[in-house]
């Protein structure tokens, strides 16, 4: 087992022991029944994933709860997820159960890895082709394999919960629109350079992409506005993440009796609520991140005082108690995992 503290370790570069892998031949997928020790892939130069990028991948957690378990948070939503995008990469999708029973089994094989609250185990599915075919650019893996690894982590963005710099792109998507909502390493390369651009040119945190003025999501997570009364988010399409943290959060909004508006948002609108509103970030790594500055146009607007704001946090604690068993699971979403 590890000794890296998964605390000042940089999010996700730590492992668990063991893993659970399946593969596909004709359709059909084929799981030994246990997690095996987590190791080496060995794989052929022409493997269709780095030639053509067949390849996919979920990002859920598990956290200990307040009477020692461990539970996984929205275990059937990532599962559900997992199989659509598997779906876009035209390979045909395993059974809603396999899925399941690879994460759970990964988890349970990895428990002693969880660290305690606020850490938790990060769970990465991932689908890739592995045909060894270099000519089947127009079609695709005759193979693949379906495989689940944990990472113990600690805060996403370094420093814990603090009021994040967001860099506004106006010119360019994160994505291919007809792609965007499918968690594939091409949509994040996408958004690399844009990202680092503004890290080394205006000591930004993330980048929120608002191509022709239309505000989507960052390079990692979901964008919200809100204040004492509402939530306000981009209405879904296919041009960014459908993000089940997102799904949560205006679930936990509903609850706490806020007014929910999925709807366009456009730069003006943003920075004139950048005067008396709140903004933040979701998704499973970052949780609920708060926003305390937007930097756009060669200007740096401050948001709310560039405090983190009530309304933020409140739904921040709302939904880390529901994943910690520190609030009640009204809505079904904790999956325990028994050892």
């Amino acid at each position: 087992m590890s000794t890296t503290d998964p605390f000042s370790a940089p999010f996700g570069t730590i492992f668990g022991d063991a893993m659970t892998v399946a593969t596909v031949e004709d359709g059909v997928y084929t799981y030994g029944g246990a997690a095996q020790p987590l190791e080496n892939f060995s794989l052929h130069p022409a493997t269709h994933v780095f030639h053509y990028g067949s390849a996919c991948f979920e990002g859920l957690k598990a956290h200990k709860q307040a009477d020692g378990s461990i539970a996984i948070f929205r275990l059937d939503d990532h599962v559900e997820r997992m199989l659509i995008s598997i779906g876009k990469l035209q390979m045909p999708a395993p059974d809603a159960e396999l899925v399941r029973t690879l994460m759970v089994d990964a988890v349970r094989a990895n428990l002693a890895h969880t660290p305690d609250n606020p850490g938790s185990l990060y769970i990465r599915p991932t689908f890739i082709g592995t045909a060894p075919n270099i000519g089947a650019a127009a079609s695709p893996s005759a193979t693949g394999m379906l495989y689940v690894i944990t990472s113990p982590v600690g805060d996403y963005f370094t420093g814990g919960v603090r009021p994040l710099t967001i860099y506004i792109e106006t010119q360019n998507p994160r994505s291919t629109p007809q792609f965007g909502s499918v968690k594939s390493g091409a949509n994040y390369v996408m958004a690399l350079g844009p990202t680092l651009e503004a890290k080394r040119d205006h000591v930004a945190d993330q980048v929120l992409f608002a191509p022709g003025n239309d505000i989507t999501e960052t390079g990692a997570s979901n964008f919200f506005l809100c204040d004492s009364e509402r939530v306000i988010t981009r209405n879904l399409d296919d041009s960014f993440l459908h993000g089940v943290t997102r799904r949560s959060v205006l679930q936990i909004a509903k609850d706490l009796d806020l007014d929910v508006e999925e709807r366009s948002v456009d730069l003006e609108e943003l920075k004139a609520w950048s005067e008396h509103g709140e903004m933040f970030l979701s998704g499973t790594a970052a949780v609920i991140a708060p926003v305390g500055a937007v930097i756009t146009q060669g200007d740096r607007i401050e948001v709310g005082g560039g405090e983190p704001g009530p309304t933020t946090l409140k739904l921040r604690q709302h939904l880390t108690d529901i994943q910690t068993g520190n609030s009640e699971d009204i809505h079904g979403w904790l999956t325990v995992v028994e050892p």
